[in-house]
């Protein structure tokens, strides 16, 4: 499996080449459109099918998870591409706010509601547009009769963490309960965003978003890292051991699953299309079910719903990017994606008959009628404290998940070591975003 690391170095190192050989920045004519997404794989082959359709050509530059280093190494070079697909509202904001960005103005007439327009706006100018959405609240299990024989999806976390002890202590071989691929950061995050969701008002998601409070003010943060503390040092609760699974990546984890060496697997909708690539060479299906609540009585539709989604940018300079992004936002223009499965639509006006089976139409339908959604926590943080290889919350959470998973280290005692480092790097991204660093 080819890293992060290596693929950002090899699209860095071309997008520095090719820009000596390019005159000017966005927009230059003789070539094709180029927009950035960070989708590879099948993601990536489902998205050229779409701007297939496109009135002009367009060339799909696959950049990796850190596209915000590759973008802003093609704007040192001065070749930024036209467009860019962001996985992260607080790069639209950041980007709008060092000029980087031209502003979508009124052809972008959907509000999304959804995802939240006002994450993509900046001293009142719309930036970004959303153009694809994830549900981030789903565990995916392997199925009744798996090597574990029958047993219930778990409903909240007290019935999870039971479930998860009595599976670690099954007799079985090389099968864990739990598979969690907590190499790449955001994986952790995520699991963060559900518990603390799951215990706190949208004010705290805000404030710490927004930088307004700090992280140690909130008894809500305390108790999510307890939680998933208490968890995930269980002994026997991974495939491996926590050291393994300390390096393990997203798609290793997914495989863990499908292949039985792991029971269930938490992440988003997303995990479908990565399960279908590898049942082609056999192995289970698998079923999901929401993530479970803290609480104990409260029905799925009552619960919040930790959302993500990837929004489009125009670059300064590009007269086309904003005609692309216009064409990108109409509810017509994903259905070819919708058909073969792995896209959720952040339009209201999407048909759900186009999506594939029932599984995709429900998530599609909870996404549409969940009554508290949060957007992923982690996304709307500036880039010092978001996270990327070995930095930001990322690390913070990694180092949190030794210390439970491997070290033994007391669930209290890293709690607060991880608290504080969380104010720390809080302030340091306040701080940098203050002086213009990042830029």
């Amino acid at each position: 499996m080819i890293s992060r690391r290596a693929l950002l170095r090899t699209a860095t190192a071309a997008a520095v080449s090719t820009a000596a050989g390019m005159m000017g920045g966005c927009g230059s004519s003789g070539r094709p459109l180029q927009v950035a997404v960070v989708w590879s794989g099948d993601e990536r082959e489902r998205f050229r099918e779409v701007v297939n359709h496109y009135e002009s050509s367009v060339d799909v530059l696959s950049v990796g998870d850190n596209i915000d280093a590759f973008l802003r190494a093609r704007r040192r070079a001065g070749s930024s591409p036209d467009v860019a697909i962001l996985p992260r509202p607080g790069l639209v904001t950041e980007y709008a706010r060092a000029e980087l960005l031209s502003s979508l103005g009124k052809e972008i007439a959907n509000p999304f509601p959804q995802l939240r327009r006002d994450l993509l706006e900046f001293e009142g100018k719309l930036f970004g547009a959303w153009v694809k959405a994830a549900h981030k609240s789903l565990f995916w299990r392997l199925p009744p009769g798996d090597p574990f024989g029958t047993w219930d999806d778990p409903q909240n976390w007290d019935e999870l963490k039971h479930t998860v002890r009595t599976l670690a202590k099954t007799d079985r071989t090389h099968v864990a309960p739990l598979a969690i691929g907590a190499a790449d950061g955001w994986v952790l995050t995520d699991w963060f965003e559900n518990v603390l969701a799951a215990i706190s008002p949208p004010d705290v998601y805000r404030d710490l978003a927004k930088g307004k409070s700090a992280w140690s003010n909130h008894d809500a943060v305390h108790q999510a890292l307890s939680h998933l503390g208490d968890l995930w040092g269980i002994r026997g609760a991974f495939s491996g051991g926590g050291q393994r699974a300390l390096t393990t990546q997203f798609g290793e984890s997914v495989i863990q699953v499908i292949t039985g060496q792991a029971a269930m697997v938490f992440e988003g909708d997303f995990v479908a299309t990565l399960a279908g690539s590898y049942r082609k060479q056999g192995g289970n299906k698998l079923t999901h079910f929401r993530f479970p609540d803290i609480e104990k009585d409260r029905t799925p539709k009552n619960r919040p719903l930790v959302v993500g989604g990837d929004a489009a940018v125009v670059f300064e300079g590009s007269h086309e990017g904003h005609d692309f992004v216009e064409w990108l936002t109409q509810p017509d223009t994903f259905t070819p994606w919708i058909r073969k499965g792995g896209y959720l639509s952040p339009h209201p006006s999407a048909s759900v008959k186009e999506y594939p089976d029932a599984r995709i139409r429900d998530l599609a339908d909870e996404l549409s009628t969940a009554r508290d959604l949060r957007f992923d926590l982690s996304d709307q943080l500036p880039s010092g404290f978001t996270g990327a290889d070995g930095v930001g919350i990322w690390r913070i959470l990694q180092k949190f998940f030794a210390e439970v998973a491997i070290e033994g280290t007391g669930v209290r005692r890293a709690v607060c070591q991880t608290i504080e480092e969380l104010d720390d790097a809080a302030k340091d991204a306040a701080r940098q975003a203050q002086d213009g660093r990042g830029r």
